[in-house]
């Protein structure tokens, strides 16, 4: 592989249970609702204002106000995640070897700049990356393959020379519909959810697994 391409909630930091936790409190304090955790953690993935529209229907929310409750999620998400911030096990390691040996990265994520942000600066990692894609630079979210497709793009490497990192199934059929291979953090999901996809390469709950270390190893 020539590059690498990294989602970012689940995958880098193990944090979806907060994202969860954040849109429980909106949804239910905030809003009058009565959703369930198992309501919505199958909802976590793509743009915040289309997890709404998903959970309320289109129409039931303004631009304006789906922007505001999204704000008002994140920074929620922020102060109750900030004490636990960090990177999953070997991934500081991992960033570190393969910013030494050259090998250009890049973030692919439905998050938007605010939550990109929180994590690069709060952990001082932004240097390793030579392309961030967010939820504000594309038109279509996973499984769409326009972020990683972007991501590929402005690295200027050959989709299929890209290994992506993900964590939930709509992102690896992201990656694979970008003609990507993929490693699954199995953070937020279990490897039979995946059984549909043909990319996956291999299933690790960190980055301390042998079969990521000897990726570097080999290059």
């Amino acid at each position: 592989m020539q590059a690498l391409i990294f989602d970012l909630n689940g995958t880098m930091i193990n944090d979806m249970d907060y994202h969860t936790r954040g849109w429980l409190y909106l949804l239910n304090n905030v809003l009058g609702g009565q959703f369930t955790w198992d309501e919505v953690k199958p909802q976590m993935y793509g743009k915040n204002q289309e997890v709404l529209v998903r959970l309320f229907g289109a129409g039931k929310f303004t631009e304006e106000e789906m922007d505001q409750l999204s704000f008002e999620k994140e920074k929620r998400y922020q102060q109750e995640f900030y004490p636990e911030l960090r990177l999953l096990p070997g991934l500081y390691d991992f960033l570190e070897k393969a910013y030494q040996l050259g090998i250009p990265m890049a973030i692919g994520s439905a998050a938007i700049p605010f939550n990109i942000d929180f994590v690069l600066d709060n952990l001082g990692i932004r240097h390793y990356f030579k392309a961030i894609v967010s939820a504000d630079d594309v038109l279509l979210s996973k499984p769409n393959p326009e972020t990683f497709l972007k991501a590929a793009a402005i690295l200027n490497i050959a989709t299929e020379q890209c290994l992506v990192f993900e964590d939930v199934p709509k992102g690896v059929e992201s990656a694979q519909n970008a003609g990507m291979p993929a490693i699954v953090l199995t953070t937020t999901h279990q490897p039979s959810e995946f059984s549909t996809l043909q990319n996956v390469l291999h299933y690790a709950p960190d980055f301390e697994d042998e079969y990521i270390i000897n990726i570097l190893c080999n290059t």
